[in-house]
This record gives C-alpha cells, sequence and structure tokens, in this order.
C-alpha cells in the first residue's frame, strides 16, 4: 500500500458574528487533511483549532507533516491504534491536528470496507438523535431574532449563551418565542460559583434542561459547590478536555462534554464516552465552529451520546463540504448513502 498526504486551510465566513462570554468569531479558521490509497479513496478529515486550548491553524500547519509522516510509514489506515500510539509520540499535544488525521484515517478505513463509519464501529444508526443549535449572545432583541429563525429553520433544541448581566432577560425573552423547544444554556465560565448558584435558581423556572460550564474550569471545588446545590443538571466542558478529566469531574457534574478538537481523535472519544458512563455520567459531544470535514465525524458518535451539540458546520454562511444530513436537526445516519463519515467535498 502506498498513502499520500495533503492538507490545506479554508477561512470560513460565519453566517452571524459567534459572541461567547470570551470573545467575537466572525469566520472559522479551518485545516483540512486529506489522505489517498493506490486505489483513489481519500480519507478526509478536519481540524479546528482552538487558542482557548493553545491551539492555532498555524500551529496545526506547523505539526502536521510530522503527524502524516507517521500516516505514511504505517500505511495501513486500518491499523488505527498504531497510529494514534506514534502520533502522541510524536506530538505531545495538539489535540485539533491530530483528530483531523484520526478522522482522515478513519474515512479511509470505512471507505476502503465501503461501509458508513457507523456500520465499521458496530452501532445502529436509528438509535441517533438532534443535535442542539446555539442562539450567540448579542443585545436581547438581536437573539430574539435569531430564536425566531432557528425556529423558522426547524430546530426544536436550543443552546443559550450566556455569561452577562442580562442573562434573566435573555432567557425570558427566548422562552417567550419559543415555549416549547428544549432549551439549555451555556456560561462559558463566566460565573463565580456563589453567582451560578444564585442566577440557576432564577434561571430553572424557565424549564431548561441544563447548564453548560458555570464556573472557570480551573476551579474544581467551585464546580462541585455548584453542582452541590444546583436545582438543574450541570454539564462540564471546558473542564472535560481529556480521559483523565473523567474521575476529577465525576462528583462535580452530571453531563460530560466532549469535544474532537479538545480530546485528539475518535479513538480516544470513544474512550471518554464509555469512562463517563462507567463514572454514571451522562454525555454529549460538541464541537468548535467547524466544518463538515469533521463534523461528519462526530456525527457518527450519535448512538453512544445522551446529547449532541454539532451544530458548527449549521454555524458557517459556507462549507467546502457536505456532510450528514442533519435537517431541522436531526442527525440523519440511516439516510446516509456514501462510505466512510460521508464528507465529501462539494
Amino acid at each position: 500500500m502506498s498513502l499520500e498526504t495533503t492538507f490545506e486551510r479554508h477561512s470560513l465566513p460565519l453566517e452571524f458574528p459567534f459572541t461567547i462570554a470570551r470573545g467575537t468569531q466572525t469566520e472559522a479558521e479551518v485545516v483540512t487533511v486529506r489522505i489517498e490509497d493506490e486505489d483513489g479513496r481519500v480519507g478526509v478529515g478536519g481540524a479546528g483549532p482552538s487558542s482557548h486550548y493553545g491551539e492555532t491553524p498555524a500551529t496545526v500547519e506547523a505539526v502536521l507533516p510530522d503527524l502524516l509522516a507517521v500516516v505514511e510509514d504505517v500505511d495501513d489506515p486500518h491499523n488505527l491504534a498504531l497510529i494514534e500510539r506514534r502520533m502522541r509520540e510524536t506530538v505531545e499535544r495538539n489535540p485539533a491536528a491530530r483528530t483531523a488525521v484520526s478522522i482522515a484515517c478513519h474515512d479511509l478505513a470505512a471507505k476502503r470496507l465501503d461501509v458508513p463509519l457507523y456500520q465499521y464501529w458496530g452501532l445502529d444508526p436509528d438509535d441517533t438523535l438532534e443535535t442542539s443549535y446555539t442562539i450567540g449572545l448579542d443585545d436581547t432583541e438581536r437573539m430574539r431574532e435569531k430564536t425566531e429563525t432557528a425556529l423558522e429553520r426547524g430546530y426544536d433544541r436550543l443552546k443559550v449563551k450566556l455569561g452577562t448581566d442580562r442573562d434573566i432577560e435573555i432567557v425570558e425573552t427566548i422562552r417567550s418565542v419559543a415555549p416549547d423547544v428544549s432549551l439549555f444554556v451555556d456560561a462559558n465560565e463566566a460565573w463565580t460559583p456563589r453567582e451560578a448558584v444564585s442566577k440557576i435558581d432564577r434561571l430553572a423556572a424557565f424549564d431548561l434542561e441544563f447548564v453548560e460550564q458555570p464556573v472557570p474550569a480551573e476551579n474544581h471545588e467551585g464546580l462541585r459547590f455548584v453542582y452541590e446545590r444546583s436545582t438543574l443538571p450541570i454539564a462540564a466542558d471546558e473542564s472535560c478536555v481529556t480521559l483523565e478529566d473523567i474521575p476529577r469531574i465525576a462528583n462535580r457534574c452530571d453531563i460530560a462534554n466532549l469535544k474532537l478538537m479538545k480530546c485528539g481523535g475518535l479513538r480516544e472519544a470513544k474512550r471518554m464516552i464509555h469512562t463517563a458512563r462507567a463514572h454514571d455520567l451522562e454525555v454529549m459531544c460538541g464541537c468548535m465552529t467547524e466544518s463538515n470535514a469533521s463534523i461528519a465525524a462526530a456525527c457518527h458518535l450519535a448512538p453512544l451520546l445522551d446529547y449532541a451539540d454539532l451544530d458548527g458546520s449549521l454555524l458557517l454562511a459556507e462549507d467546502p463540504y457536505d456532510g450528514v444530513s442533519m435537517s431541522a436537526g436531526r442527525i440523519d445516519l440511516a439516510g446516509l448513502d456514501r462510505p466512510g463519515t460521508g464528507a465529501v467535498r462539494e
């Protein structure tokens, strides 16, 4: 076998400026990996790096030649365990870069067997769920308008970004136009522990599913303080980066939120899911603002999840890749009519 590897960078505009408690984003900088075998099959994977976790498109591009050299040296996309181990030995951190290669290898391995990735993993495509759609921070009236647009597009699971002095007003406004949707909120580490408990007490009146990352990730005891006093379930995101974090958050939250770009690859994501289950945690898979080159792969984890927050590609104004259908938010694995992850260049 002879594998050829390449990568390219894309700047993808977002449909709307996307604001969270840490700042505003108007475009997604992503890097796409391609691995081609001797028969012309191409595995595709994407990196959506986050500076919050120490990665940028430039750092991804800097380490990809070494990571792809591992793939070329192993020369077998099915030998995923060896590729993963060798990549970790070569580049210790840079999880988004390793994830892009992991996805491309999985995509190619499934394509060589002419099966979709969920079947390669032995999962039931009908055991799926809906992704949430995120309403980013903005002035309250603009958030109302974004919510109305989401409802018009058929989304009935919404995630609302908080972390302002208008948090209660924001949720009250969104509930007034979306009284029947499933709704949860994400503070992105913006609250103090006591502030979080107070706000959650008030937010509980709006029938929320849960509250994501109320306090800074490094404040482990603060997270425990909130968890023990909260009237709503708590999800850990920034506090849940790698497999080693699962035992640390197990008595501090109800839901572990993993992301491919945080954990370093699909095999690691599956290990995190099973470890979270062993610690009696529910599991959500989230994302950054990403292309379908990576979101499509995350969709195949849906049968293993309790919640999906995989709207990264839905927030883009344009995406060079098509992926798994998510019409009105439903992740339609059973409707996928091509092998691999389903990511294809449009």
